[in-house]
């Protein structure tokens, strides 16, 4: 596991660990309960640096290689899923998965954006930017699920829409907005989970939905922070202040209105325990759904509206 700059104390203790649990008792030290003593100190020193963590050191977990990602949650919570293919008007993109499945029951369509997590899979996924294609083989996925009256559930995780002249080309811009509409328009319940980094148009392009969850290390917001401070300090040696001046955390984004709810991670983040997290989302799913199912299409949009026109009024 890639162990993050302030994690370090915690790994060295994690490793001492690891080296009692392959000796034997000599006599003079207990290893078993030497052990015990060092995980305690752990979890101390976990529960220390993470409840007080930074932004910008929330940016480094919810960029966390290990953290789970839109096919680890997909393989987890989703039954009989099956995937959907292409745009019907250009390519495949690999960075949008989209598909059928049930969650806990309900038969849903599932559009979530895949990161990848080694060097081959990212390659495939594009790193989880999407071109103009992935998002109209999301409007297309969308406009299904209103047809046959399924809700959608979206999962982002994407440092942004991919910024390469071929997307510029096909009309990146065109196919965001295009999304960002269609979210705002379907007539069935649509609940979006922001699984580790939402960035930018790239990730509400299919997160303008009823219901924002994000989990409690995942950040959202319009730029991302070295983006910001290479703008406004000229100078990607900034981040930290801008990730700051961004209120990208969930803590704020929920105070301030811009999400609905928040999903606990366990102790050290959700790349520790990722079958916590997974439950975590499942039933945070399960119970937007519950409230937003019986509501009338008409009405799930004029809330829709309503919802992402108060933005931002929350909190300031």
């Amino acid at each position: 596991m890639q162990v993050l700059d302030f994690e370090k104390p915690v790994a060295e203790l994690e490793a001492k660990i690891e080296e009692l649990r392959h000796l034997s008792d000599d006599g003079h030290v207990n290893i078993v309960d030497e052990v015990s003593r060092l995980q305690a100190k752990v979890e101390r020193q976990l529960r220390g640096i993470y409840g007080k963590l930074t932004p910008a050191q929330k940016v480094q977990v919810a960029r966390h290689p290990d953290r789970p990602h839109c096919l680890d949650t997909i393989k987890a919570i989703v039954q009989d899923f099956t995937p959907l293919a292409g745009d019907r008007l250009f390519a495949e993109d690999q960075a949008i998965i989209g598909g059928l499945g049930r969650i806990a029951g309900q038969a849903c369509v599932i559009i979530g954006q895949e990161r990848g997590h080694d060097t081959e899979t990212r390659l495939l996924h594009n790193f989880g930017m999407a071109k103009p294609e992935g998002y109209r083989k999301a409007q297309r996925l969308m406009h299904l699920a209103e047809r046959f009256q399924l809700p959608i559930i979206t999962l982002v995780d994407t440092s942004g829409a991919f910024p390469g002249i071929e997307a510029e080309a096909r009309g990146q811009a065109e196919a965001i907005a295009r999304s960002i509409e269609v979210c705002l328009s379907v007539e069935v319940p649509l609940i979006t989970v922001v699984l580790g980094e939402g960035g930018s148009g790239g990730a509400i392009a299919i997160a303008a939905a009823d219901r924002v969850i994000m989990l409690e290390h995942a950040i959202y917001s319009v730029i991302s922070p070295e983006g910001c401070a290479s703008i406004l300090w000229r100078s990607r040696d900034q981040s930290a202040e801008a990730a700051a001046a961004l209120r990208l955390t969930a803590q704020d984004l929920l105070q301030l209105g811009i999400i609905d709810s928040i999903i606990p991670e366990p102790l050290g983040g959700a790349h520790r325990q990722p079958q916590m997290v997974f439950e975590g989302i499942e039933k945070a799913i399960t119970s937007a759904l519950a409230d937003l199912m019986g509501i009338e299409g008409r009405l799930l949009i004029e809330r829709r509206h309503a919802k992402f026109l108060d933005m931002g009024k929350k909190g300031l």
